[in-house]
């Protein structure tokens, strides 16, 4: 049976970001598992910081998340939950592939298709965000509906493995 490769998340130490990157290229050189391992990212974005002065920088578009394509099998599994600071693949124990959409949506941010800006009043449907408040604080979401009039956003949130919307106020997320 002939697997291809797919994007998968991983949950690490936030603020690692980058040494698990580094550190999950060079086993992947060391031990290239027949090819069967390919990119690895940390999605950032161009975020325009509107302090004064119009700074842009890149930010993570997901803090304590990386990215990592492979062909889902055991034995690759073990190889990159044995990195360190590597906690789990999102989905525990049957790992869930992101769609090509969800992929795609992501590398268009990376190569500058969507700039981000801290404007509260700038959200944009199909834009991720991150729970501040509430009870789905530390959450990421993607915002399905803005409503302007009474500050509120209908955000789609993965609760259990499911995409279930929950309403927020514009105070309760960040981009």
């Amino acid at each position: 049976m002939l697997l291809m490769k797919q994007w998968y998340v991983l949950q690490i130490y936030a603020g690692y970001e980058e040494q698990v990157k580094a550190e999950l290229e060079r086993r992947i050189k060391d031990d290239d598992q027949g090819g069967r391992l390919g990119e690895v990212l940390v999605p950032t974005a161009k975020m325009k910081q509107m302090f004064g002065a119009v700074e842009e920088k890149d930010q993570q578009l997901f803090p304590g998340y990386v990215l990592i394509e492979l062909e889902m099998a055991p034995e690759l599994v073990r190889f990159v939950l044995n990195t360190p600071r590597v906690l789990r693949f999102l989905g525990g124990k049957n790992p869930i592939a992101l769609s090509n959409k969800e992929v795609d949506r992501v590398l268009e941010k990376i190569k500058g298709g969507v700039v981000l800006t801290n404007d509260k009043d700038d959200f944009v449907v199909d834009s991720e965000i991150t729970v501040e408040d509430g009870p789905f604080t530390g959450f990421v979401g993607i915002i399905e509906k803005v409503d302007a009039d009474t500050k509120k956003l209908i955000v789609k949130v993965s609760i259990f493995g499911r995409m279930t919307p929950v309403e927020l106020r514009f105070d309760q997320v960040k981009k």
